[in-house]
């Protein structure tokens, strides 16, 4: 049987106890997606059956994400006064520039997601990637105007190299592994390198995309997904996050329900136990931990 050797077996009620900053238990952050997608050829999402290429319906349906719909996700998380985390292809930068714009006068935190979501990681040899990597990281730099410390590959994505090539490009963590509700180290050929949550499940393209269940499922999904959380988080602190994109929760009906269902995780009795954060500064705290703590410190 084989084994990727990234990480070593970890029940999480046998783990050390630790509290978040300001002693939270639970950390709560929003991803949004910000992925672009080139015209007429390679990968890309779809709500409907796909056309022949160069198929402009489902392009533009993707391409409204970055036209419409991510204004009206900033709309909703500016009421909420809620920071967002960006999972940015790079190729958005000179593409979209007024979204870089927008980005940066909020001050949200940008995670590396490849140059496009038209390729994966996993076609490309490792010369390949590593150059993707390094271009990825470097466009992003100059336009966000700070270098990102966490990395994302696009369609969640790797080789059998991909952290080695992170780490040696000068990530922090990386959020591929959706293995664990708390931060945890993974090995790579060049040091540690630190994994952070990522929901898969609580996350709008499979649920409403790939599984075809309606925006009220994913609304009831991140109520009782928080619910049940923060009650768990009481015994060890967990990691929280909703995954959103621009194309797909940027559409109205899908919006409202998202938007009631953060609105009622605002208003919980117990909210005050929640850190409001970011994957980087959740990486921060991990970091920040006594050597033991967390899982593969040691």
């Amino acid at each position: 049987m084989k084994h990727h050797n990234r990480y070593d077996y970890s029940p999480i009620p046998k783990r050390p106890a630790f509290d978040w900053p300001g002693g939270k238990r639970l950390a709560f952050y929003v991803a949004l997606n910000v992925e672009d997608f080139s015209f007429g050829e390679g990968l890309g999402h779809t709500p409907t059956s796909l056309g022949p290429q160069p198929d402009p319906r489902n392009y533009a349906w993707r391409d409204y994400g970055l036209r419409v719909g991510i204004w009206r996700i900033f709309e909703m998380m500016e009421r909420f006064e809620l920071p967002l985390t960006h999972l940015l292809n790079a190729s958005v930068c000179e593409r979209c520039p007024q979204i870089i714009e927008e980005i940066r006068r909020r001050g949200d935190e940008v995670v590396g997601h490849g140059i496009t979501n038209s390729e994966r990681q996993s076609d490309m040899d490792e010369a390949t990637e590593a150059a993707m990597i390094r271009a990825a990281t470097d466009i992003l730099a100059s336009h966000v105007g700070t270098r990102p410390r966490g990395w994302m590959g696009p369609w969640i994505a790797e080789t059998h190299v991909t952290p080695d090539l992170l780490k040696e490009a000068g990530y922090a963590y990386l959020m591929d592994w959706p293995a664990d509700d708390q931060p945890f180290w993974m090995r790579t050929r060049s040091g540690p390198l630190l994994s952070v949550p990522y929901p898969i499940e609580i996350n709008d393209t499979p649920t409403m995309l790939s599984r075809a269940q309606p925006a009220t499922d994913f609304h009831r999904m991140i109520v009782d997904q928080f619910d049940m959380m923060l009650a768990q988080s009481e015994r060890q602190p967990l990691v929280f996050g909703i995954s959103l994109h621009t194309f797909c929760t940027g559409q109205p009906f899908r919006l409202v329900q998202v938007q009631q269902a953060i609105e009622t995780i605002l208003k919980h009795p117990k909210f005050e136990r929640v850190w409001v954060t970011t994957p980087g500064a959740i990486a921060d705290a991990a970091m920040s931990l006594p050597q033991g703590i967390v899982p593969g410190s040691a």
